[in-house]
């Protein structure tokens, strides 16, 4: 890659013995890699599969954290002991572990089906025993000892072993080859299959014949501790340590499936495959009951050991049984087949009642799932997280759903859906009370809570650059040690995508939330819990009273962004909408943000925020006094407030002005253009009288100097990608064929401005 060679030629630089050769070498390698950037396509030419983007995705752990975890791990290790000798980072612990959910979110995907799962788990489960088998081989070449303890021996069948470890590890070898064979061969026949799902062969597990393989990591783990002890008993600490404790690590981090694959589907489609299940056992229509009738209904069912229905029913009974609702009953089927840590969590989206959850605790003891996946609740419109300590509080009062969850629970906060639905300042003002109010109910019920925060790359979606700040900026006690957040798009090359920046990631997040556990911060005062609530609303209603309210406000999106242009751009498998129909209420919070990017207008992050400031500064000056306290003292809401400063910093209206002199046609809608413009000017004035600053981001001399670079060249792709789409849509009013190389020229200047703003929304 690139970066590697341009630092191969650093280091030559600093030495005076570099040779000719070597150089020429470096420099021919470099232009190698230009040649291919410049000669390889710009633009996506086929819409990834879903299994296409699992594949792309797990890249990064196959190609560095696989490496990179065990490092930073030593690296705490060796922290932890230069306090104590005797605070030794236990062999099996494993304090970060990743998950995904690519191939399992099929949340508004109809292309991820119980088949897509089946088959990213089978291969996920091929990669990992093939790294395995690759680190195994490695530890055989290391330990070539010839001593070792009885235990060892025993284990062997041969105590006259001359090198008793290699002996030991080649049996794990042959075990783990054929692991990889078994799931390979499970792939393709899942790959090779007509139906939309296949019952896989049992393996044998068991019997040590020459055909047991690994499923789970207990037996492996157990394995390479017995290895350790000996070496230990030996005397020979050296070896233990050393990459035999890497692999325990890995193992015990990454499992036999690299990364557990997490379940995602919205509320809606499991209340339709519930309801088809009452209407064809004559019970009546489950989505028509009221709610405490459907909690009566499903904790009799929960205490009931009776199937509700008998698998594939539902194929002779296509009059009750749509294709959505058949797709989600094999789902859950699909889940009772998949081996040990393949799966995570099942996250429930849309989630609005205590049903939702016991809904899918219910499809899936029905469905046969030995181990029911975790059921996490989302959170994610402004309504759901008001609601979402009322929904918990019932849940915790029905025995049957306390005693299925063994004392812990996990919650999803949505930040990019409910910035989408009420503005950044009212969506992270409700963020942080919920959290606060769930925190303390679990405590309160004696359940343990983790939070799962679905954040995005951008500031509009919940992301923020500096993960400290960010993660310290969440309420005190509501983190406690555990933190699970998602990486996306972008983000996951810019944090992990190189070796030294993923153990620096890791670093700065475990640093993080040490941090937030041990350290003392502001808890807002009752007065700055007044002002949040009068800010939140304030800012709530201006935000709606432009997205909602103005009825010019959709035909101006659509024309001055390129909005509906970008299902074009192949860059995912999932549709822009969750349904075909509908305005920017169906819209998915990545291409809301991605089209305001594009303009350079960035309008979700600080539209109504302004406003709200605004009122409070130019009012009663005690309450002015207070509010710039609160950013003064107050660690969480400057944090807010200083990411608002950043993307003001970042927006240029005048480029916005240009794609709506180019592009929008209807007066009414220019008209609102200039309005939302005025509104970011006076925005960016209520923001400097609140911070004291002269100018925007004056405290980060970084960004300025990073913008002074950077736009001259990205102002270049905004004018070419306003008129290409104007000349675009000028074809396609007069009803003339589409001009691909239009087209290609619209994609790549989209492309180009991502990069250049350095995320895709």
């Amino acid at each position: 890659p690139p970066l590697q060679i341009l630092t191969m030629i650093d280091e030559l630089r600093f030495r005076e013995t570099s040779t000719l050769y070597e150089e020429t070498q470096l420099e021919q390698a470099l232009k190698r890699e230009l040649s291919s950037l410049w000669l390889s396509d710009e633009v996506s030419r086929t819409k990834p599969t879903p299994e296409n983007e699992a594949e792309r995705g797990t890249l990064v752990v196959e190609t560095v954290l696989w490496d990179a975890l065990p490092t930073f791990l030593r690296k705490l290790d060796a922290t932890l002991q230069s306090y104590s000798p005797d605070a030794k980072l236990p062999l099996t612990a494993a304090p970060i572990i990743f998950s995904s959910w690519m191939g399992g979110d099929r949340d508004g995907n109809p292309n991820v089906t119980a088949k897509t799962t089946q088959t990213v788990c089978m291969r996920q489960r091929s990669q990992a025993a093939w790294l395995l088998r690759q680190d195994l081989q490695k530890l055989e070449r290391e330990l070539s000892l010839v001593t070792c303890s009885d235990e060892l021996h025993k284990a062997n069948g041969d105590g006259n072993a001359r090198e008793p470890y290699r002996t030991y590890i080649r049996k794990m070898v042959a075990k783990m080859k054929r692991t990889q064979e078994w799931t390979r061969k499970q792939k393709e026949q899942t790959q090779s299959s007509t139906g939309s799902m296949v019952i896989m062969d049992e393996p044998n597990t068991t019997v040590d014949d020459g055909t047991d393989i690994y499923l789970s990591k207990q037996v492996l783990l157990d394995e390479l501790l017995l290895m350790h002890r000996s070496l230990c008993e030996m005397g020979d600490e050296l070896h233990a340590d050393g990459m035999l404790t890497d692999i325990l690590r890995k193992v015990s981090s990454f499992g036999l499936t690299m990364v557990p694959l997490d379940i995602r589907q919205e509320s809606d489609r499991h209340e339709e495959a519930l309801d088809a299940i009452t209407r064809y056992l004559g019970l009546g229509s489950f989505s028509q009951w009221d709610e405490d009738t459907k909690l009566s209904w499903l904790q009799q069912q929960l205490g009931s050991k009776r199937p509700l229905i008998r698998p594939g029913v539902w194929n002779d009974h296509p009059d009750i049984f749509t294709d959505t609702t058949i797709d989600t009953l094999e789902t859950f089927q699909m889940i009772a087949q998949q081996h040990e840590d393949s799966l995570g969590a099942y996250v429930i989206s849309q989630c609005t009642t205590a049903s939702d959850i016991l809904t899918v605790l219910l499809l899936q003891r029905d469905a046969g799932v030995a181990t029911p996946l975790r059921v996490v609740p989302l959170f994610e419109t402004l309504d759901d997280l008001n609601g979402a300590t009322d929904t918990m509080r019932q849940l915790y009062s029905i025995p049957a759903y306390m005693g299925s969850i063994g004392g812990k629970q996990e919650v999803m906060i949505g930040y990019s859906d409910s910035a989408k639905d009420a503005g950044r300042l009212a969506a992270s003002w409700a963020q942080y009370e919920t959290q606060e109010a769930l925190a303390k109910l679990s405590r309160e019920m004696g359940v343990d809570l983790t939070f799962f925060h679905g954040k995005g790359g951008t500031v509009g979606r919940g992301g923020n650059p500096q993960t400290f700040l960010a993660i310290l900026a969440h309420a005190p006690d509501t983190i406690n040690g555990k933190f699970r957040v998602t990486e996306q798009g972008e983000m996951i090359t810019q944090n992990f995508g190189y070796k030294d920046r993923a153990e620096r990631t890791m670093d700065i997040y475990t640093a993080a939330v040490l941090a937030e556990k041990l350290a003392d911060r502001a808890k807002p005062t009752p007065e700055w819990r007044q002002m949040m609530a009068r800010l939140s609303d304030a800012s709530c209603d201006a935000y709606r009273q432009v997205v909602r309210e103005d009825d010019r406000f959709v035909p101006y999106f659509r024309s001055a962004t390129p909005e509906l242009e970008l299902s074009n751009l192949n860059i995912g498998s999932r549709p822009a909408k969750r349904k075909a129909t509908g305005g920017v209420e169906s819209l998915r919070a990545i291409p809301w943000n991605f089209s305001w990017t594009q303009t350079r207008l960035n309008l979700p992050t600080w539209l109504g925020v302004g406003q709200a400031v605004d009122e409070v500064l130019n009012s009663d000056p005690a309450d002015a006094a207070l509010l710039r306290d609160m950013y003064k003292n107050w660690g969480s809401f400057r944090t807010t407030i200083d990411l608002v400063e950043m993307v003001l910093a970042k927006s240029e209206p005048d480029i916005a002005a240009h794609y709506d002199d180019q592009l929008v046609k209807d007066p009414k809608a220019q008209e609102l253009g200039q309005e939302v413009r005025t509104l970011h000017r006076s925005t960016e004035k209520a923001i400097l009288d609140l911070t004291e600053h002269e100018v925007l981001s004056e405290n980060n001399a970084m960004l300025r100097r990073l913008l002074q670079v950077r736009n001259p060249y990205v102002d270049v792709l905004n004018v070419l990608q306003a008129e290409t789409l104007k000349r675009i849509r000028e074809l396609e009013a007069a009803g003339k064929e589409e001009d691909k190389i239009l087209k290609d020229a619209l994609l790549t200047t989209i492309t180009g401005i991502a990069n250049g703003m350095g995320n895709t929304g």
